[in-house]
């Protein structure tokens, strides 16, 4: 089982804990607020109240013990980057830091930050995306540009396979699966043959989907 530190309880920090909640992890909560630390007690194996940018706490939970440890202080970038900083320096395996600017995250991985996650951006870059087209259902970003897309199949891939489409060269895009009402498809090959109203999962960039997407709604308008 994994163990999973997260630092900092506001509205992030509180969304991160109760989702690990329902998954094999077990999850320390630190804040330095005890009123936002028990908001949290139902869903972590334990709460600490303290303040965590003072290396003697931090040090005292024995950092190096955790697979992760989630930096999610959203309010005070200062103690963000001072728990980042003191993380690895205590031997943190893995830092995984919140930034709600650009030039936060580049201070943040600087300073020891394994990997930033920048709410505000992904949820923009989530929403233009959906706005854009009705047929995007669900997206995951997995790096700069690049994530896990769910889309309703194009029309004109109905009826024809993977390796007829030619998705990946054509497109630029991975299909990792393809799901039809409550039954999944997983490690799809080039033989598959695409049906109406399926759910297409699919890896790629941003620019391809947009793309992929574009051309979706140039056939519905020609319906």
């Amino acid at each position: 089982m994994k163990s999973i530190l997260v630092i900092g309880i506001g509205r992030f920090g509180r969304r991160v804990t109760r989702r690990l909640s329902g998954m094999d992890v077990e999850v320390m909560a630190v804040d330095i607020v005890e009123e936002r630390a028990e908001t949290v007690a139902p869903y972590a194996a334990k709460i600490l109240v303290g303040d965590a940018a003072n290396a003697e706490f931090l040090k005292s939970l024995g950092v190096r013990n955790f697979d992760v440890c989630i930096v999610a202080i959203g309010d005070n970038f200062l103690a963000s980057l001072e728990v980042t900083s003191l993380l690895k320096e205590l031997g943190a395996k893995r830092v995984i830091s919140r930034a709600a600017r650009d030039t936060q995250e580049k201070f943040l991985l600087r300073n020891g930050a394994d990997e930033v996650v920048y709410p505000e951006k992904q949820m923009a870059n989530w929403l233009s995306l959906h706005v854009s087209s009705d047929d995007l259902f669900d997206y995951l970003e997995l790096a700069d540009g690049y994530g896990i897309y769910e889309f309703l199949v194009p029309r004109s891939w109905i009826g024809k396979s993977i390796g007829e489409l030619n998705v990946r060269s054509r497109y630029r895009l991975n299909i990792l699966a393809v799901r039809s009402g409550t039954s999944m498809v997983i490690a799809v090959g080039t033989e598959y043959v695409f049906e109406h109203n399926q759910i297409v999962i699919a890896l790629g960039s941003q620019e391809d989907i947009r793309k992929c997407l574009g051309q979706k709604v140039n056939e519905r308008e020609r319906r």
